[in-house]
């Protein structure tokens, strides 16, 4: 095993929450240090975005059907629907004296590490060059203007660049070691979010694979360590390409075209002290990214499966209405063909959000804890998304299970254990009553091992569980249910439940679907009200 793969391996085994000892964090919450959940770049220009998402018609199961409505034009005012509905204000919570704003791509404990840019040419209303978007007040800062013809010549087949970042101390101010990956899970969330809103506006989204982190931070100014000073940091996860997939840019070639970009702004500071932790120091150097080449090996289509939700929804009501649920009723229960719809969407077809973003194979697997499916019989299965997966699965799991093919012909369901498990459920959900009282939980299993032998791409394993869980948060809400993430569970209690026994599987994301309580904090749920 290289070096690498050590300190990523340690990284991993030191920031399991165990039954007996959770993983290093803060001994308690210093509100004095509370981060600001809105990165502003002071003195850039700003570019005021339209709220203009209800003038999009594009409906959520069209979109989730792979239906996607003509491309519109790339403007000021597309590319505010864009950011609007991907990573734009959704809604705000007030308790007390205390308000905060909820997103449309949601977050480990609403802290928000993710940062979002945009890299574009000149366009109708709006100029070539580098933005940062703050969503507080619905802007784009002008951190580069690019007068350059290469960055005009790479854009010449129409498109634009989304950037995604990550501020780890956002999320290491409340959780520490395992902060990081909450930052990976955000970055997955934020990744299908833009797949999604990209979608309903005709556009095709892919990962820009090949790009290497040290042209990411150039492109996007996060090595500009003059705009930063005392700043938190930010670090560079991922760049999406919204258009012709054919066309995508190369990272190197806009890298140069910045050699004279004029750039402007400086970072603000979030937080007035701060405490240290190594180990996310080190994670991210162990899985920095070099330049690679494109992936070759797609997974097979799934068969086209057309089954709607009970909503027939906008996906801009959709989008904005998504909430992460804090408690279940324990008493609701979905049918057999909404849970089969949901696990339907979970399957790669590569013209259809979001993974139409991804070009690497199929690498997550959930293990499903079914507590509340009308006509489903409780106990424990497995959605093996590509076939090719399913030797490896059975393999590593008890030798007793009963790999029993349920549901649909087109959907890859396996009953392993016919079995009232909200028990196992809460325990393994760090004694959640979530877990218990939802209609089903689950725990997403990486390929380990791809990890291990290329440390950057322990990285995209937790973007892949963001992007499922994502598709699982709006087809919840379709199915008039609603859903939320779980960061906090015990690892190992979850892998020796299923009989894992080594690092060839590992649950790196946990989620539960059900009927929510109502949170009585909502107060507003317009973008910009006051």
């Amino acid at each position: 095993m290289g070096r690498l793969s050590q300190a990523l391996l340690e990284y991993h085994e030191r920031s399991k929450h165990r039954v007996n000892s959770y993983a290093p964090g803060p001994r308690g919450l210093d509100w004095a240090t509370q981060p600001d959940p809105f990165r502003v770049f002071h003195g850039t220009p700003r570019m005021a975005l339209p709220p203009a998402a209800d003038t999009l018609a594009a409906r959520y199961n069209a979109l989730r059907s792979g239906t996607l409505p003509p491309a519109q034009r790339y403007s000021l005012r597309t590319l505010a629907v864009l950011f609007e509905l991907s990573l734009g204000l959704s809604a705000w919570k007030s308790y007390g004296a205390q308000r905060w704003a909820l997103r449309c791509n949601p977050s480990s404990g609403n802290l928000h590490p993710t940062e979002g840019y945009l890299l574009c040419p000149t366009l109708p209303g709006l100029s070539g060059g580098v933005y940062h978007y703050l969503s507080r007040d619905h802007v784009l800062e002008h951190r580069a203007a690019v007068d350059d013809p290469r960055w005009t010549e790479a854009f010449s087949d129409g498109g634009v660049l989304v950037g995604l970042s990550s501020i780890h101390w956002r999320e290491a101010w409340k959780y520490g070691m395992r902060a990081w990956r909450y930052c990976q899970h955000d970055c997955g969330h934020a990744i299908a979010a833009v797949s999604y809103a990209a979608a309903a506006l005709g556009w095709q989204t892919r990962l820009v694979e090949t790009a290497a982190d040290d042209a990411l931070a150039a492109l996007l100014g996060l090595d500009r360590s003059e705009d930063f000073g005392a700043a938190e940091p930010e670090v560079p996860d991922v760049l999406l390409w919204i258009g012709n997939p054919d066309a995508q840019p190369e990272p190197e070639r806009l890298w140069a075209a910045l050699d004279k970009a004029h750039w402007r702004g400086y970072a603000n500071q979030l937080s007035a002290g701060h405490e240290s932790w190594p180990d996310i120091d080190s994670i991210h150097r162990a899985t920095h990214k070099p330049r690679t080449r494109e992936p070759t090996s797609p997974s097979p289509e799934p068969r086209l499966w057309s089954a709607t939700p009970a909503l027939d929804l906008s996906f801009a009501q959709i989008a904005r209405q998504r909430r992460s649920a804090t408690s279940f009723d324990g008493t609701t229960r979905i049918t057999t063909a909404a849970f089969f719809t949901m696990m339907a969407c979970l399957l790669v077809r590569r013209d259809t959000p979001p993974w139409n973003a991804l070009l690497s194979p199929v690498a997550v697997h959930p293990a499903l804890l079914v507590h509340r499916v009308d006509g489903l019989e409780p106990g424990l299965y497995v959605l093996v998304r590509d076939p090719g997966a399913l030797p490896g699965l059975k393999q590593a799991m008890r030798p007793e299970w009963l790999w029993q093919r349920t549901g649909p012909d087109h959907l890859p369901l396996y009953l392993l254990l016919p079995y009232d498990l909200r028990a196992v459920a809460k325990l393994i959900c760090c004694h959640q009553d979530i877990a218990a009282d939802s209609c089903f939980a689950l725990g997403m299993l990486a390929n380990f091992e791809i990890a291990l032998k290329q440390p950057w791409r322990y990285r995209h394993l937790f973007w892949e569980c963001g992007m499922l869980g994502q598709a699982l948060y709006l087809e919840a809400e379709a199915a008039g249910a609603r859903a939320t993430g779980i960061g906090c569970f015990f690892d190992d209690e979850m892998h020796a439940m299923l009989g894992i026994k080594d690092h060839a599987w590992q649950s790196l994301y946990h989620f539960t679907v059900g009927g929510a309580m109502v949170d009585q904090r909502l107060s507003a749920s317009a973008l910009h009200q006051e």
